[in-house]
């Protein structure tokens, strides 16, 4: 009798720009499972409410966008190297919920209590009976606590800085490296500080600092971690 394949939930959690979605797509290509840009998510929220005039520097109307949860529609459609490509209601958003301006406010928007909920529905119904791998602030805290795998991945703020602004340039966005720098201290503080599923390691995570660790030492490392579990009896 062939022995049916485990199919395990991955949680990955982290802060912004230290590695965790590369982390995280690589595993789930790798195993073939399921992978979840749950970041990518509330970008999409965010973005949706820029283009609804309901956020900028002066105000946020919270209440306009928690009664249009219901029609902002979220899902993902691999492109040719089946890398994640982010879909607004059947809008292809990737480019545009990764510029600087989403990121000034997406954790104002993802600190709404019912903006969470929305998405961790989502979340779930797309992970529902799959081996996946999910990466985001609070997946092995909220989202999957069940998850057989968990992580939290870290990294020296210069070196979170660097790999972002790296990113940024590539997409010919002129910032400098202090802004991105300033922006990322800003978004750990209000991460860690929201009364809303706050950013913190799950008591039974484990933890990798990757600042001088090499994108494949890090796969290595997870994926050694990962099938430890799977061929577990």
């Amino acid at each position: 009798m062939i022995k049916k394949t485990r199919k395990i939930k991955i949680a990955v959690d982290g802060f912004s720009s230290c590695g965790k979605s590369t982390l995280a797509r690589q595993l789930a290509e790798k195993l073939g499972y399921i992978y979840i840009d749950s970041g990518a998510m509330y970008r999409a929220v965010t973005l949706f409410a820029l283009q609804n005039n309901l956020i900028c520097d002066d105000y946020f109307h919270k209440q306009k966008l928690i009664n249009s949860l219901q029609d902002i529609n979220i899902h993902f459609e691999p492109d040719i190297n089946y890398n994640p490509i982010t879909f607004l209601n059947n809008q292809n958003v990737e480019k545009q919920i990764r510029q600087i301006q989403v990121s000034s406010f997406v954790s104002q928007v993802s600190a709404i209590p019912e903006v969470r909920q929305q998405m961790v529905l989502q979340q779930k119904k797309l992970s529902k009976d799959n081996g996946v791998v999910m990466d985001g602030r609070d997946i092995g805290t909220v989202v999957f606590p069940e998850a057989e795998l968990k992580l939290f991945i870290t990294a020296n703020i210069d070196i979170r800085a660097k790999r972002r602004h790296d990113e940024l340039t590539a997409q010919n966005v002129k910032i400098d490296f202090n802004t991105v720098k300033q922006n990322l201290i800003q978004r750990d503080n209000f991460d860690k500080s929201r009364a809303t599923s706050p950013l913190k390691q799950a008591s039974d995570a484990i933890l990798i600092d990757n600042t001088e660790l090499t994108r494949e030492q890090q796969l290595q490392i997870a994926l050694k971690l990962a099938n430890t579990i799977i061929n577990e009896n």
